[in-house]
């Protein structure tokens, strides 16, 4: 739960971000590149964090070499790729450089055996009764990597966008407290990245031979599991826009400036609260993302960074949120023990994100821009 909440502040394609500008009305290439330039610094840590809890200094010890490069190379690529590529492609490209080196790495250096950790002879025997090849088990992330970046170089998602301006809503409302009218207006994409994983899926049942009436009854199957989530968010992001239009983001972020100057070490927490009780960054961020921007330009602080920390606070949300807890234990044999998993992760989601917090303090005091 811990590792796998690396990716989330950039979510499936960069649809947190892209919520959080449409909510926020900040640019959200702006948002990426500041969620880039705060993950890295957890991304470095993170496998060595977790490995000390596995298996305390002796295993950083004997590990410290492939978890630098894993961490490393993750981070190099988060950063790199969200500040000077697109914010869209950044997981994607830094998980696929990140496994490329750690493989090339473990090709030409092996920590030393350790009787402790060595695999049974029956373990292994397990592992060989696979018929299916091990190209074949890569095969679907490797394609809907190149359908995605191939769709965001070229801007496929573009194609017949339509920018709407709601009617009897568009410059209808007016925010006292910044002394402005509300622009509503909807960014109709037909070909949104969403669809890039339609595409990518249909190609590869077209790789795999698969029959129209298998590739349906996956369909379903993905509907069905994923159903509620789906309700779940749509009616998230509903909320966060009538909070908006109702003004109640801009009273609830009047009320969080009275922190004054501790505001940015707490703000993290307001998007772990917000993805622990949604369990989505894209929730989070619609529903608490404007509120971070209220809050800072009350305080005089930086509008994009306290938004983007929004997002990136999430991440250690997600380890406990109750519906990442069952997902993730329901493809392991630990099924109705959420709690015992709950209980051994909230500690360390408290922990990162109080360092994410003292690194927002200092990129908002003492190394703003």
């Amino acid at each position: 739960m811990i590792f796998n909440t690396a990716p989330v502040a950039f979510g499936a394609l960069g649809a947190p971000i892209t919520t959080l500008g449409a909510v926020t009305r900040l640019d959200p290439n702006l948002l990426g590149a500041m969620v880039g330039r705060q993950l890295p610094f957890m991304a470095v840590l993170l496998p060595f964090y977790v490995m000390g809890i596995y298996g305390g200094k002796r295993s950083i010890a004997a590990l410290w070499p492939i978890l630098a490069v894993a961490g490393l190379s993750f981070a190099a690529t988060q950063f790199v790729v969200s500040n000077y590529i697109d914010y869209s492609l950044t997981d994607v490209l830094s998980s696929l450089v990140s496994l490329i080196i750690s493989v090339a790495f473990l090709a030409i250096w092996r920590p030393a055996p350790d009787p402790e950790f060595a695999m049974s002879q029956e373990a292994r025997a397990v592992r060989q009764t696979s018929t299916m090849s091990a190209w074949q088990g890569w095969m679907p992330w490797l394609l809907v990597s190149a359908v995605v970046i191939v769709w965001t170089v070229f801007k496929i998602f573009a194609f017949g966008q339509q920018a709407i301006q709601w009617p009897g809503l568009h410059n209808q409302v007016f925010i006292t407290l910044y002394k402005a009218n509300y622009a509503a207006v909807w960014v109709f994409q037909p070909l949104a990245t969403g669809t890039a994983i339609l595409v990518s899926a249909i190609l590869l049942a077209l790789l795999v031979g698969m029959s129209v009436s298998g590739f349906f009854k996956a369909v379903a199957e993905t509907w069905r599991m994923a159903r509620i989530a789906i309700l779940t968010v749509a009616l998230i992001v509903g909320l966060a826009f009538l909070m908006n239009y109702s003004g109640q983001t801009y009273t609830l972020g009047l009320a969080v400036s009275s922190l004054g100057i501790i505001f940015p070490l707490v703000s993290p927490f307001l998007g772990w609260v917000a993805v622990f009780l949604s369990g989505s960054d894209t929730s989070g961020n619609a529903l608490f993302g404007n509120l971070q921007v209220v809050a800072a330009n009350q305080l005089n602080l930086d509008p994009t960074l306290m938004a983007a920390t929004n997002s990136s606070g999430g991440v250690m949300g997600k380890m406990i949120s109750p519906q990442n807890l069952s997902t993730g234990v329901s493809t392991t044999n630990l099924k109705g023990r959420e709690g015992v998993v709950f209980a051994r992760t909230f500690k360390h989601s408290i922990i990162l994100t109080l360092l994410l917090g003292i690194l927002v303090v200092i990129q908002q005091y003492v190394t703003p821009g």
